[in-house]
């Protein structure tokens, strides 16, 4: 619930781009080649990954790490290959991220 109310302030000062722009975002940063809005391609789909991490502290961190890192395990046994700053700017992860975690809405 906090996550949530932090992000409709953030989005309310303008300080993360609204839905359809985080869209264009893990659009043009080719997210969507591995995930969906609502369905499991070769990754979950965004939606599922919001309610996996709903409600749980400092998730913005941990999934901007696991982003830059990449990694397996978590769900499945493909990896999710690392993303660095070339292919998505910290500025638009971090939107993308809050825009994921705040039901990915297209």
């Amino acid at each position: 619930m906090r996550t949530k109310v932090l992000l409709v302030v953030a989005l309310a000062l303008g300080f993360i781009q609204p839905a359809s722009a985080s869209y264009d975002v893990v659009k043009k940063a080719r997210c969507i080649s591995c995930h969906a809005l609502d369905k499991k391609m070769v990754g979950p789909s965004f939606r599922d990954i919001a309610a996996k991490y709903a409600g749980q502290a400092d998730v913005q961190s941990a999934l901007f790490a696991k982003v830059r890192e990449g990694g397996a395990g978590v769900w499945g046994q493909i990896p999710m290959t690392p993303n660095d700053e070339a292919k998505i700017s910290n500025d638009n992860l971090n939107a993308a991220i809050a825009w994921i975690l705040a039901g990915a809405e297209k």
